[in-house]
Order: C-alpha cells, then sequence, then structure tokens
C-alpha cells in the first residue's frame, strides 16, 4: 500500500516518502504526541515474518550508532529519523578510520546480543551532519544459530550491488556467524577509503564469482589500515577477524599514531643573515619555493607555510614546535646575501631525538638559486627515503628571470599580512614581476588571489571590480602554463559566486581537483566555494579538514573550518576551532567576529555581543561586523546604539553593505527586510551571503515566500543548505 502526504497510521502522520524496495516503503512522519520527526517502515504482508524479525532484532539493541525503534504497530515499525546522507567515499583515512570505529562498535553490539545484520552495504550506513554513522535496516537480521538456507533466496530481486558486500560463504548459502558481518565490513571499509568497490562485476553472477574467487586491488592507504581490510577480507572465515571487537581494537590503533605513518616535514622560515637584515622577504621567499618543491614529492607530507611560519622568531624546542605541527622532522636555515652571491645553509633535523639527518652550506651566484632548491628538495628526499619522482617533482617547467622572480617573492612576502594595504603592495610586486617576465604564470594567480581576499575576505573592492580581473589573471595563467591548478580553481570560484553558474564551476574545479597532489589552496577553494554553496556541506567540511590537517595554524583556513562545522550544528567542534586562533593570536579581528556569530546561532547573545564588540574595536571598517553588532545590540534592548551604527552603513549601495544590513534585520526578527537586503546583496554578488545562509539563525529564511525567487537569483533549485 502506498501512502500519500497526510495519510495517519496510528498517531503517525506521513510526511513524504523516503525509499522502497522489495520489502516495503520508508516515510518521513510525525508523531502527533511528541511533535517529533520519525521513520516509518511499512512491510509488504508476504515479508511479514522478517518484519516481525526485524522488531525483534533492533528492540533488542541500544546503541548511539544504531537506529533506534520506538514503536511497532500492526504492520509498520516506527523508527528514529536520520537525517543524513549515505556514507560515501573516498574520504581522507582519518575520517574513514573515524567511522570505521563508530560502524564496528554497532556492529560489536548487535553481535554481542546474538545478532547478524547480513546486509551490510553503504546504503544501510547513514552519516549525520554532524559527522556520526547511523546503522540501519536490519530487515535481514538473524540470530547467530542454524543454517541461512533463506539467504540464497534474497539474491534474485536484490538492489545490485548488496552481492559485492556479502561474503563468499553468504553468497553460497551456508551457514553464517559474526565473521560474515566482518567481511561484509570489511568490503566497506575498502569502498569508503579507496570510493571503489573490491569486487565488481557488470551482472550479479560476475560479481559473486568475485567474491568467491577473486582478490581486490591493493589499496593506496596506510600499510597498517590495508592488512585490517585483507585481513576482514580473507576467503576463509578462520582467517578473518574472529569478532568485531578485535576489529574495532585494531583500528584504534591506527587511529592513535595517525602522524606516524608516513615521512612528514615543516620547513620553518630561513633566517636572514644578510648585512643589513632587509632580506627576510628572500629568506621567506625561498622556504616557500622549497615547501613548494617538496610537496610535490610523492609519500611526503609536508606542512603548509602559514603554519610553518607561525614560529618566526620564536625560541622554542625542535620537538615543540614538530608536536604542535603534527610532524617528524624539521627543516630550518639561514640565507645571507651580498650583492649578487648568496649563502644557504639548511639543517635536517629528527624531531625525535633532535639530531640532524643532514646539513649542507651552498656559496653560489644568484643566478643559482632554483638550483639550490632543487638540491636541498632532492637531499631531504634522500635522507627521508622518500622517491623523489622527476615526473612529479622536477624538472621545473619554468625558470622567470631574477628580478621577476624577486619581485614575486616580495609580492608573496606581503600577501601574508593580509591587510588592505599589504595585499594593494603584493598586487603591485606581482605586476612588476609580470612586466619582468611575461613568461612567468605564478605572478597571474598571485594578482587573482589579491583580488579575492580584497573582495571576498575583506569585502573592500566590489565584486564586479574584482571578478573580471580575476577571471582575466587565469586565463592568462593558463596560456603560458595549461597545466596550472590554482587557475582552473580561480575560474571555478568566478563562475561559482560571480555567475552564479554552478555547472561551469563543477567543471573548472574538477580540472583543478585531477591534480596529485591536490594542492593544499585548491582543496580549499573547492570546499568553500563550489561544495559549500551548493549545500554539501559535509563534503565541504572534509576537505577543509585536510586543508587544515596540511596548514594547522592557518588562521583563515580554521575560521571557514569552524563556520561549516557551526553550519552542521557541531557548535562546540566550531568554537573550539576559533579559539585556538585566539590561542594563537588574541588581535584577530576575524576571530573574534567569527565566534560572535557561532554565539549567535547557538542564541547566546550576551556572549555573542561581547566577541562583536571586540571585532569592531580591531576593525571598525569590516563591514560584517558592523551588521553583527548593530543586531546584537538591538537584539539585547541598545537600540540607540544600535541604530547609530546601522547609520553608518549608508543606504546600502557600498558593497559589502547589502549583507550586513540583512545580517542586523534578521537578528532583530526582521525577515521580510531581511529578505529584501539579502536580494541585494545577491545582486551585488556578495558571496558571504552564500555562506552564512548556512547557518542555523539564517535559516528562518527558508520559510519566507520571497525564497523561490531568491534561490532563482542564485541559481540554485532550493535553499542550499543541509
Amino acid at each position: 500500500m502506498i501512502l500519500t502526504a497526510g495519510s495517519k497510521l496510528g498517531p503517525y502522520e506521513i510526511l513524504a516518502p523516503i525509499g522502497a524496495g522489495g520489502m516495503g516503503e520508508v516515510y518521513r512522519a510525525k508523531d502527533t504526541r511528541l511533535g517529533r520527526t520519525v521513520a516509518v517502515k511499512v512491510l509488504n504482508k508476504e515479508n511479514m515474518q522478517r518484519f516481525e524479525r526485524e522488531a525483534r532484532a533492533i528492540a533488542a539493541l541500544n546503541h548511539p550508532h544504531i537506529c533506534s525503534l520506538y514503536d511497532v504497530g500492526s504492520d509498520y515499525l516506527v523508527m528514529e529519523y536520520v537525517d543524513g546522507t549515505a556514507i560515501k567515499g573516498p574520504m581522507p583515512v582519518e575520517q574513514a578510520v573515524r567511522l570505521a570505529i563508530q560502524i564496528a562498535g554497532a556492529l560489536d553490539e548487535a553481535h554481542r546480543n546474538g545478532i547478524l545484520h547480513r546486509d551490510l552495504k553503504p546504503g544501510n550506513i547513514m552519516v549525520t551532519p554532524s559527522g556520526a554513522t547511523k546503522l540501519l535496516d536490519f530487515g535481514l537480521a538473524k540470530l547467530a544459530t542454524g543454517a541461512d538456507s533463506e539467504t540464497a533466496s534474497t539474491i534474485e530481486g536484490t538492489v545490485m550491488g548488496t552481492p559485492a558486500y556479502m561474503s563468499p560463504e553468504q553468497a553460497q548459502g551456508k551457514p553464517l556467524d559474526t565473521r560474515s558481518d566482518i567481511f561484509s565490513f570489511g568490503a566497506v571499509l575498502y569502498e569508503i577509503i579507496s570510493g571503489n568497490r573490491p569486487f565488481e562485476g557488470t551482472s550479479t553472477a560476475l560479481v559473486l564469482s568475485a567474491v568467491l574467487r577473486d582478490e581486490p586491488k591493493p589499496l593506496q592507504t596506510l600499510p597498517q589500515l590495508e592488512r585490517i581490510v585483507i585481513r576482514c577480507l580473507a576467503k576463509q572465515p578462520a582467517q578473518r577477524f574472529q569478532k568485531m571487537t578485535e576489529v574495532k581494537s585494531a583500528l584504534e590503533q591506527v587511529a592513535a599514531k595517525p602522524a606516524e605513518q608516513q615521512p612528514s616535514i615543516a620547513v620553518l622560515p630561513f633566517a636572514d643573515m644578510s648585512p643589513g637584515k632587509d632580506n627576510e622577504w628572500f629568506s621567506d621567499g625561498l622556504a616557500e619555493e622549497i615547501i613548494n618543491v617538496l610537496a610535490q614529492i610523492p609519500g611526503l607530507r609536508v606542512t603548509a607555510r602559514t603554519s610553518a611560519f607561525a614560529f618566526r622568531g620564536k625560541e622554542q624546542d625542535i620537538r615543540k614546535i614538530a608536536e604542535t605541527l603534527g610532524v617528524r622532522t624539521i627543516l630550518e636555515g639561514s640565507v645571507r646575501r651580498a650583492d649578487n652571491r648568496i649563502r644557504v645553509t639548511a639543517q635536517l633535523i629528527n624531531a625525535d631525538d633532535g639530531y640532524h639527518l643532514w646539513s649542507q652550506r651552498y656559496d653560489r651566484e644568484m643566478e643559482d638559486v632554483f638550483a639550490i632548491q632543487d638540491e636541498i628538495a632532492a637531499a631531504i628526499s634522500k635522507a627521508l627515503q622518500v622517491k623523489l619522482s622527476v615526473d612529479a617533482a622536477g624538472p621545473r617547467q619554468y625558470k622567470p628571470n631574477l628580478p621577476a622572480y624577486e619581485a614575486y617573492l616580495r609580492a608573496r612576502h606581503y600577501f601574508g599580512w593580509f591587510t588592505p594595504e599589504s595585499l594593494a603592495r603584493s598586487k603591485q610586486y606581482a605586476e612588476q614581476a609580470i612586466a619582468l617576465d611575461p613568461g612567468f604564470a605564478q605572478p597571474h594567480i598571485q594578482i587573482g588571489d589579491c583580488l579575492l581576499a580584497l573582495t571576498i575576505g575583506l569585502s573592500v573592492i566590489p565584486a564586479n571590480e574584482a571578478m573580471p580581473k580575476i577571471r582575466e589573471e587565469a586565463r592568462k595563467a593558463l596560456e603560458i602554463d595549461p597545466s596550472l591548478p590554482e587557475a582552473q580553481a580561480m575560474l571555478g570560484i568566478v563562475a561559482a559566486v560571480f555567475d552564479y553558474d554552478w555547472k561551469e564551476s563543477g567543471r573548472r574545479f574538477a580540472m583543478a581537483m585531477a591534480r596529485d597532489p591536490v594542492p593544499r589552496q585548491v582543496r580549499g577553494w573547492y570546499g568553500v566555494f563550489y561544495l559549500w554553496p551548493i549545500g554539501r556541506i559535509q563534503e565541504a567540511v572534509e576537505e577543509l579538514e585536510r586543508a587544515y590537517k596540511e596548514d594547522p595554524l592557518d588562521a583563515v583556513c580554521r575560521s571557514t573550518l569552524a563556520i561549516g562545522l557551526l553550519a552542521l550544528r557541531r557548535y562546540e567542534d566550531a568554537n573550539r576551532e576559533i579559539r585556538k586562533n585566539l590561542e594563537l593570536d588574541e588581535s584577530l579581528p576575524l576571530a573574534h567576529y567569527y565566534l560572535g556569530v557561532s554565539y549567535a546561532s547557538q542564541g547566546r547573545y550576551e556572549e555573542a555581543l561581547a566577541c562583536a564588540e571586540r571585532s569592531h574595536s580591531l576593525a571598525p571598517w569590516y563591514k560584517p561586523s558592523i551588521g553583527l553588532l548593530a543586531g546584537l545590540l538591538a537584539r539585547t534592548g541598545q537600540t540607540i546604539r544600535a541604530q547609530e551604527l546601522v547609520t553608518k552603513l549608508g543606504d546600502g549601495q557600498e558593497y559589502g553593505t547589502a549583507f550586513s544590513l540583512a545580517d542586523f534585520h534578521l537578528l532583530c526578527g526582521e525577515i521580510d527586510k531581511a529578505a529584501d537586503w539579502l536580494e541585494k546583496a545577491i545582486g551585488q554578488r556578495q558571496s558571504i551571503a552564500l555562506f552564512w545562509m548556512m547557518l542555523p539563525y539564517w535559516k528562518v529564511l527558508k520559510s519566507n515566500p520571497r525564497c523561490p525567487a531568491l534561490m532563482k537569483l542564485l541559481n540554485l533549485p532550493e535553499w542550499p543548505a543541509q
């Protein structure tokens, strides 16, 4: 029987269908007594025996990662409604291990109660917005005793793919025990790590043949993790783990020491030993270029510039720095420049004991600076015994002339200060580098990066002025070097937040992400500017977490990650990440602003107000903090001062003010006015609005009658949020 919205099953009102299968239909419904959303599974008459078995199976289980049973009707089950998506790979190793531990714990609980799942597959494992798993569908669950003659009959008519997760004994209709679920768990773990099934085939027969006879392709992952998967997927039950608790324990050991699994290095800023101490820009640039070369070495994890350079001028123990950055080795050095001669010293240090693994001094002409960078990278590769691939790490595609290179290094140096003045200066030096060497592609990316920061990051240049220039610079870079992933990513950003052309943005980012390894900046851009606006928040957070791991002290990356966690309602996680920024630098205005936004999302308005006050005092020119502060003042009864601040925003025509006024009216509860200003912000391409629309306190706009029209302006089918 197919139910429609408004139908009743006892006290449960059907809201919408969720899915259907051979055993029946599942609906999202409302418990009219308690006012909560539930999932109702209605079984076909021929499956009533399984229905009763599933009810008994779920009722026997009480675990945070198993979907709870609330009620039983004459022909239906009422269960916890899980708001999430089916687990899907590939995903970062840390995340895969974390989720796998949760799944293993859920299966262990079932096995301890004498219950086998027998239908473990990605479609039966949901990941909630908070990043937790829920194990679903015990429709084939059975007490772990007796022959399993029923299994063979379930193959016919099963959705294609279920056979790919069956154990060999299950596929043959033999008696099953807990080790069958362990095999299925191994197949799921293989898929979430690699993104591919371990056993493929174009028909059910071919898939089952692969399950019975073939070994899966080797996994490109941590050796310890691959050994766990291989043991789970052993053809003979006696060769597998014998209990899920053993699997869970093995995974926990992998999770306990993630940083020790591969060679890793952080390059600290090189000390400027020049007589005038006026070549810091050059010594910094040399260290950054070495980072870029090392990042291309397969098997070597390299901490990004922002995090490594956070220790400039700080007298800290090498072992403490390595522990903070999660690396096993540290490269430090110095640069002494006099006229056209340079002396570079470099030392590679083992963080475990503080001993030198390698050291060298280079006395060269300035023209040899590129050769020095490559020699240092090759020496480090040899010392760490990782493979320095010619295809991956060299030879260099282009060597700019020395004056252009020096101008580019100055541009990178000033970019790191991230103020309107320093970004303008960085842009000028990048333009100078292009004038000195028109064949040098990277300065075009640098100009685009400066413009992105000035329009999206700081809201000081209108998008209609900056975005066409960014597009032009990215295209010029691709004309010089068609392989630059940063250029493709920049075109993806412009397509997303300026053109609202999500198809083109996805195409550009697909090309940018095809590079191996994916540059950290590209990964972060992909998460923020593509996945986030189209509502794939969980995936965006995963990309940001991977970028964050490569650059754990990057305040901008950490703040963006925090807002993503906030959109997933992981409030404490979001607050913790922002506080880490403030622990590093209490004077960061954006960190105070983001913490205020987080508190406002949680309804903690007094705490939010204190953060907004601090942010505004540190950067009174930053328009988003003005809107937040004014809204919080009005919300807490300080209407006169709130209005004074709103007056400073003017008529909303200046770039950045429309979003601020939307935020202000939203906090005041004036939803229609907020919708008015949001429409203007969308028209002005104020991209911060795209990200804030995901936040909990902004979602009230979702029910506004204007919402469909706003989504049409963005070329999105619906409100882009979880």
